[in-house]
């Protein structure tokens, strides 16, 4: 996946929490949300549903590295949920072994009510992932590596290729459909690598850094695609840097540092009247206020 390269990240989050808040609003597209965009089955919201993905005792080591320390995490269905948190964090190794890529020392974890390592079959079908880090197999066209990938998960040929068609069409991936992945710009293989992690019609997406080393035109299409998933239905955890962007973008945020989580549920609980890096400094800590030494200053 993604920032953490030496394990470290993890995440939690509010059972309570409210769904679609009023700041969402504003950044949700204004035309019918493309069919492409609406999971198979859209998955009830609400007081009582069954949530996205529930995380329960959640730990994992590394040697004497305890990378992940106990996480508990609830994602409610049909929200947009922000993991952030400083590199190391445990972010992204709570994210691999939430979306099956990695086994956990102890825990648990459910999608939509799907064990991970009981039903793995059923709880992956259910999940489109986006990696930072992992390869893609770039010696095919965008095209073919979509294609492929909606193969693998048992869709029929003609499904597939009326999927890959509207998924190029919506991130404007048309002239480059044939094109060899290893051309291209960092932005167009994160629309592609996305592309992948949808042409199932998952009813959970998890997204780590999708943002990292994306234009702004590019990283502001992507916004308007998940913001157009969300709201025909489905849910989406993406794992960020950005403060700011986590902000604006989602409804739902944890904060984690150290393995542990130190703060979750709705951006406005947990920013708290603050902004999200505000409120993100004061739980993890580390900042210095000083001017740096004095042959640093010109004058």
């Amino acid at each position: 996946m993604s920032d953490d390269s030496s394990p470290t990240d993890h995440p939690a989050a509010d059972p309570s929490a409210a769904s679609a808040p009023q700041q969402l609003a504003a950044h949700q597209p204004s035309e019918p949300v493309p069919e492409v965009l609406a999971p198979a089955e859209a998955a009830p919201t609400g007081p009582g549903a069954v949530p996205a993905l529930r995380i329960t005792g959640l730990r994992k080591r590394f040697g004497q590295k305890v990378a992940v320390d106990g996480v508990d995490l609830e994602v409610p269905a049909g929200s947009f949920y922000g993991l952030v948190g400083p590199n190391g964090a445990g972010k992204t190794t709570t994210l691999s072994m939430a979306t099956g890529l990695l086994r956990p020392d102890a825990g648990s974890i459910e999608v939509l009510g799907h064990d991970v390592w009981r039903d793995p079959t059923h709880a992956k079908s259910l999940v489109g992932v986006l990696s930072d880090g992992i390869a893609l197999f770039d010696r095919l066209t965008g095209e073919q590596l979509i294609t492929y990938h909606g193969l693998l998960n048992g869709i029929d040929r003609e499904t597939v290729a009326s999927r890959v068609a509207d998924l190029l069409d919506l991130l404007d991936l048309r002239e480059a459909g044939g094109t060899l992945v290893v051309d291209y710009s960092a932005g167009m293989t994160k629309k592609a690598a996305l592309a992948c992690a949808l042409v199932h019609a998952p009813r959970l997406l998890v997204l780590d850094e999708p943002f990292e080393s994306v234009d702004p035109i590019s990283a502001a299409n992507i916004r308007d695609i998940l913001h157009g998933y969300v709201q025909g239905g489905g849910t989406v955890i993406v794992s960020s840097h950005s403060m700011d962007l986590v902000q604006r973008m989602c409804d739902h945020v944890a904060v984690v540092a150290a393995g542990r989580v130190l703060a979750a549920g709705t951006t406005d609980d947990v920013r708290a009247g603050s902004t999200l890096e505000d409120r993100f400094v004061e739980l993890v800590g580390g900042r210095q206020h000083n001017e740096g030494p004095s042959w640093l200053r010109t004058s």
